[in-house]
């Protein structure tokens, strides 16, 4: 260990948050890095940002290298002209190919939230010697339907309205957490990831890696009239669809609904901590 002036200099890094800024397909996207220990990179999902994972990202520092980063168009990211998933998947992979300014000593655990789940899984079927594994948080589900379907439009769509309505603020503020996305961009994303999971199977049998998933029980909330029963009967489907299909991935599931990453920092701070040993990689 450390002591004296070189301990006091190490722990003043630690405390530091450092940033630098990747310039990709026209635009930038901020990266910020904290701690020190096991390289882990946090990837935010749909209509969430780098400094909404605030205060995972505060207790996975202590004992985790932990590099975080905004998706094209959300915090301080620069907007696009259109926004898909093959979109903000090319911004993952341009911020992992930053290999000389990351300096990590080691691959890192890929943490993924919702979106950014099933982001993690499509480039880790592309580019598998790159990280150690895998955590999913409530995303990259194997739903054996659509989870969208006609019944489900209307609601979804106001959905998108309300959560552009409520992101204009932060945008007139400028500030961390705003979001470009209009309505019609959210419910056309939510449209496609849809399909995308439909779809993901194929992608979960290239990986050899471990994996880990935490999933919250009732993603659409504990209501029991309208769609959510449905929806949150669909999503444990999915999950136990994919553990059949993929029986070495570990799954942990947590008493809440899609914003557990807000709601549960804790809970899911000790759940990578166990899956996770002392050289960075994931046990089963």
């Amino acid at each position: 260990m450390p002591t004296g002036d070189d301990g006091e200099r190490d722990e003043r890094r630690d405390r530091a948050m450092r940033h630098f800024t990747v310039h990709h397909d026209g635009g930038t996207i901020p990266v910020s890095r904290c701690g020190r220990g096991r390289p882990l990179l946090l990837c935010p999902g749909l209509n969430s940002t780098q400094a909404d994972l605030h205060e995972l990202t505060e207790l996975l520092r202590r004992d985790h290298d932990v590099v975080t980063f905004d998706l094209r168009g959300h915090g301080l990211s620069s907007a696009a002209d259109r926004y898909s998933f093959n979109g903000f998947l090319s911004d993952l992979v341009a911020v992992l190919a930053e290999s000389n300014r990351l300096d990590l000593p080691e691959a890192p655990v890929l943490v993924g939230y919702s979106l950014g789940a099933d982001l993690a899984v499509h480039y880790v079927s592309e580019h598998p010697d790159t990280v150690a594994g895998l955590v999913l948080i409530d995303g990259a589900n194997a739903l054996p339907e659509p989870f969208i379907t006609d019944a489900d439009l209307a609601e979804f769509r106001a959905m998108a309205e309300d959560m552009a309505t409520q992101q204009e603020a932060e945008r007139s503020r400028g500030t961390a957490r705003q979001v470009s996305l209009t309505a019609q961009d959210i419910h056309d994303l939510n449209l496609e990831i849809d399909v995308v999971r439909s779809r993901i199977l194929d992608r979960y049998r290239k990986i050899d890696h471990p994996i880990s998933m935490i999933i919250s029980t009732s993603i659409a909330g504990d209501g029991t009239e309208g769609r959510a029963p449905r929806r949150n009967q669909l999503w444990r489907a999915g999950i136990e669809r994919l553990v059949h299909e993929r029986p070495h991935i570990s799954t942990s599931w947590i008493d809440a609904d899609h914003r557990l990453v807000f709601t549960h920092a804790p809970e899911i701070t000790e759940i990578i901590r166990r899956h996770t040993n002392p050289a960075g990689r994931l046990t089963s």
